[in-house]
């Protein structure tokens, strides 16, 4: 099982140097702006019926939309950061999907902007104006509760490290590089679809589904290696809150935001109550 192990470390950490080196950031920072301002270009052309017409069929007639391209830029993005996050404590990973949670509800509140005419004009904006500010303030207070759960992790000492540390760790990575390739492979084929038929095809809530699946055999192999009693319900708890997240991700306007903060009050209070219950064994 050592070649396993090695292995697994040999293709993830590569990976992971390569993503966070910091060239690598930028150019994916440069590369979400320079997309930006080609969706803009893209739809004004649309507009004025520049664009041939296999490119005219998929592309919408509303600048707004260029914003909601944006967010889902930085969605993949974050989602990738996850991914590679895995690998590390549970509490740290629940941390990153939760910055992704208020990402998402963020990009719900500006894909209301679609619905409206440019320009703007108030009297037709209130229908539209109310799902934003729940998104936005859904979003606000997951982001609040996220500073204190954070907070309550920089506090928190660091785990219990043995033998079983490494083989758990790199078990995890192979868990990680199997989601990469997962997340590129869909991916690609969703724009394939999306191209190929000029819909929109459902992408990270699909994907948000197969992360339930991998926080649950996170959670397994963890009781291998951590059975105390505590450690089987924080590890459980996370996952409940991250099952809770996915809810928020299909919810309809207004129940979105509601089952969001839920999953933040669910994480934090395991998270308090684990710790309670660790000063007190």
């Amino acid at each position: 099982m050592s070649t396993f192990y090695e292995l697994a470390t040999d293709l993830f950490d590569p990976l992971h140097s390569f993503w966070e080196h910091p060239k690598t950031r930028r150019v994916v920072a440069v590369s979400q702006v320079v997309a930006f301002l080609i969706g803009l270009l893209g739809i004004e052309l649309n507009i004025r019926g520049l664009l041939p017409p296999f490119l005219a069929r998929m592309t919408p007639t509303s600048h707004f939309y260029a914003i909601n391209l944006a967010f889902t830029l930085v969605l993949i993005q974050e989602v990738v950061d996850l991914i590679f996050v895995l690998p590390c404590s549970v509490t740290k990973s629940l941390g990153k999907q939760f910055e992704v949670l208020c990402l998402i509800l963020l990009r719900d509140a500006f894909k209301e902007l679609v619905h409206l005419h440019e320009p703007i004009v108030l009297i037709e904006a209130v229908d539209v104006l109310l799902p934003m500010l729940a998104d936005g303030a859904g979003a606000l207070i997951v982001f609040m509760g996220l500073g204190l759960y954070y907070r309550r992790y920089r506090k928190r000492a660091q785990g219990r490290k043995g033998p079983w540390l490494y083989p758990f760790v790199a078990t995890k990575k192979f868990l990680a590089f199997c989601l990469l390739l997962a997340f590129l492979a869909y991916g690609v084929w969703i724009g394939w679809q999306g191209m190929a038929s000029g819909h929109l095809y459902p992408f990270f809530s699909v994907f948000y589904t197969v992360l339930i699946f991998s926080d649950i055999f996170i959670v397994l192999l963890s009781h291998t290696y951590q059975p105390a009693f505590h450690s089987v319900f924080r590890n459980s708890g996370f996952a409940l809150a991250t099952l809770l997240i996915r809810f928020a991700l299909a919810a309809p306007a207004y129940y979105a935001p509601a089952i969001g903060i839920a999953a933040m009050a669910m994480a934090y209070g395991v998270s308090r109550a684990s710790e309670a219950f660790e000063a007190e064994a």
